[in-house]
């Protein structure tokens, strides 16, 4: 069995899991978020805690329950905590502009770059420098966040364009004479 797959998902207080047919629904104080039931995997509920068992002894049925069980502890932490995700501007002029569901970015292209977050997703500027993703959803955030940063990856002679806060970009060294 799956190594992730044979861990129990634990469910903290505030956090509501629904089990169907179906589909496996998490409603807490960050949202609602739902994942299609997968026919491989057999998901079971117990004392707060979820454990998901493989149908059979197929391969494909051991990979499935480790996904699962990876999707669905996501969406339990998305729910309760929720995710984040930071990116740093770096440039001269470059900044972002937050206001409301738009992000606003000018990242030295002739015309501004304007981006509308899906529902659920919150948007933050600290400083004009910064951008920070805000939401429930893992995948949603991650996705975003790698959108924005693809308007203006780093380039790798001076560093100049939209990273992940946490990202290292090596520098090349130029040419020489």
């Amino acid at each position: 069995m799956s190594r992730v797959g044979k861990s129990p998902v634990n469910i903290p207080a505030g956090v509501d899991v629904s089990i169907k047919d179906d589909q496996i629904s998490v409603k807490g104080t960050g949202g609602t978020l739902s994942l299609a039931q997968n026919a491989l995997v057999k998901v079971s509920s117990n004392e707060g805690k979820l454990s998901f068992e493989p149908i059979n002894d197929s391969r494909e049925a051991n990979a499935m329950s480790g996904t699962v069980r990876q999707l669905v502890n996501n969406m339990v932490l998305g729910v309760s905590k929720g995710f984040e995700k930071k990116l740093t501007l770096i440039g001269v002029g470059f900044k972002a502009a937050a206001s409301g569901s738009k992000l606003n970015l000018n990242v030295g292209f002739s015309h501004p770059v304007n981006f509308d977050m899906p529902a659920g997703i919150s948007v933050a500027t600290p400083t004009p420098t910064e951008i920070v993703i805000k939401g429930a959803d893992r995948q949603v955030v991650g996705q975003l966040a790698a959108e924005i940063r693809a308007v203006r990856p780093p380039e790798p002679y001076k560093g100049k364009g939209i990273r992940y806060a946490d990202e290292k970009v090596v520098i090349k060294e130029t040419k020489k004479k």
